[in-house]
């Protein structure tokens, strides 16, 4: 390994993500050859320098795992709590539960998707904007949001200061007590999204998060928590841009099969009615076409009718080789020719 930044390094060897390897450095827990580091640009080369955290050395590569949670409400994301409530880690098995932590997190009173490794890198990708891998949610609010307060979303609102990234927005039907909203965005800002909502005038009254890019949470129930399949995990690291010659998923954007190597975003496909791709758009009724009328682009003849199956000549005309008027051509009583009548 060459030599890298020491908050890079810690999140490689699973101490700590890379945005608490960076409160680990400054609060002077970091040395490298016995010296304290407290620069976040320092850097250091783990095979020829000796690196330690509140003074033990680092420890030796370890496998990487990857873990799906489905949170409840009524937990913490985050490793350690000083209230002692309930944690996301605590719904791990024992055996890893000690060196997993969690990418991002979900409010105490959120639900939904929480992704826990030791893959730094990946996980600092996957929270990144930069990296622009989208993030699904469903989201109950009070009240049935105007087409101008669901423009806003899409446009971003401010929040402290700050004007929030633009999102994709899908109104999916409601009352004038409490309406559903499809929600993705790249960002994760602390409560954003509830933010977002009672700037417009519609606190959120549910939120859950059913997609990363291309992981879902699918069926898994509140509580539950499953290793992820080899499939899903490279699938993250094309998202993130891990694997060469794959880009980062945009806003819900679906890429073509070229550029994902056949792979589509959870967030293009997610279940039920909270699928959001590029064929839901004004007007259209489905994937079916533009009128909504089943079927794909079939042949159709100048009377607008299907062609039939098979060469048998252009729109039913009576006979290969007859010349007669147009009537022929709709297949109606063939005209005789002036040629046929000189010749009898």
């Amino acid at each position: 390994m060459s030599v890298e930044r020491l908050q890079k390094i810690l999140a490689q060897a699973g101490v700590a993500s890379r945005r608490a390897a960076e409160e680990m450095i400054t609060a002077g827990r970091v040395a490298v050859d016995g010296v304290v580091l407290r620069e976040l640009g320092s850097k250091a080369d783990p095979l020829r320098q000796k690196i330690t955290v509140d003074g033990q050395p680092l420890p030796g590569p370890e496998a990487k795992a990857y873990w799906l949670v489905h949170k409840p409400t009524g937990y913490v994301s985050t490793v350690k709590d000083p209230q002692g409530r309930r944690r996301v880690v605590d719904l791990l098995p024992p055996e890893v539960r000690g060196r997993l932590y969690p990418v991002g997190r979900l409010d105490y009173d959120s639900e939904g998707l929480i992704l826990l490794t030791n893959d730094g890198e990946l996980a600092h990708r996957l929270l990144h904007p930069r990296f622009g891998v989208p993030k699904l949610y469903r989201v109950w609010v009070a009240g049935r949001p105007s087409a101008m307060a669901i423009q806003q979303l899409r446009e971003g609102v401010i929040i402290d200061g700050r004007r929030t990234a633009p999102a994709r927005v899908h109104f999916k039907g409601g009352t004038e007590l409490r309406s559903k909203l499809a929600l993705i965005i790249n960002e994760g800002r602390k409560r954003e999204i509830r933010l977002m909502c009672e700037a417009v005038g519609h606190p959120v009254q549910r939120l859950v998060r059913v997609a990363m890019g291309p992981l879902h949470l699918g069926e898994l129930p509140s509580g539950a928590a499953r290793p992820l399949h080899p499939g899903e995990v490279t699938a993250l690291k094309q998202a993130a841009g891990l694997i060469s010659g794959c880009k980062p998923s945009g806003l819900g954007v679906k890429k073509s099969a070229r550029a994902t190597g056949g792979r589509t975003d959870a967030c293009q496909n997610a279940a039920g009615d909270d699928r959001i791709g590029p064929g839901e758009r004004e007007g259209r009724q489905g994937p079916s076409g533009r009128d909504g009328r089943p079927g794909g682009r079939g042949r159709r003849g100048q009377d607008g009718q299907p062609r039939p199956e098979g060469r048998q000549g252009r729109e039913g005309r009576v006979g290969q080789g007859s010349r007669g008027g147009r009537e022929n051509r709709r297949g109606q009583t063939s005209k005789p020719s002036g040629r046929g009548d000189k010749r009898s």
